[in-house]
């Protein structure tokens, strides 16, 4: 599975942004899909995950109800909307895959993801 990231940037506090990152590859559809980020100096977090037919999602306690994953199963990308921005969401957001992933199955650590996408940068400003 391939992994490419994209949609980060420069945004102001309060402000709204969308990460995508399309998956290809033989086994893609079997994917569960994860974002996590990466501060600087800071260890890699969990943000938010989806299972392989987008019945599962979990979320991060610090992401709930500000950010939304979701996946187009036709075009085998996930989503990853982000409202309500705040300066401590400054990252780099990485999409990760779980290949051939049980139904309903959205991991929130990273040890189950097999692959991993190269990363987009979002800055948040106060």
């Amino acid at each position: 599975v391939q992994l490419q990231a994209s949609g980060g940037g420069l945004v102001q506090a309060g402000g709204s942004l969308r990460l995508s990152c399309a998956a290809s590859g033989r086994t893609a559809r079997d994917s569960a899909l994860g974002w996590f980020r990466q501060a600087p100096e800071k260890e890699r977090e969990f943000v938010a995950a989806i299972s392989r037919d987008a019945s599962g999602t979990n979320y991060a306690d610090s992401v709930k109800g500000r950010f939304t994953i979701s996946r187009d199963l036709a075009r085998r990308t996930v989503y990853l909307q982000m409202n309500s921005l705040k300066p401590e969401d400054t990252a780099v957001y990485y999409c990760a895959a779980y290949d051939r992933a049980r139904y309903g199955v959205a991991p929130t650590s990273s040890h189950p993801y097999d692959y991993w996408g190269q990363g987009t940068e979002l800055t948040v400003s106060s």
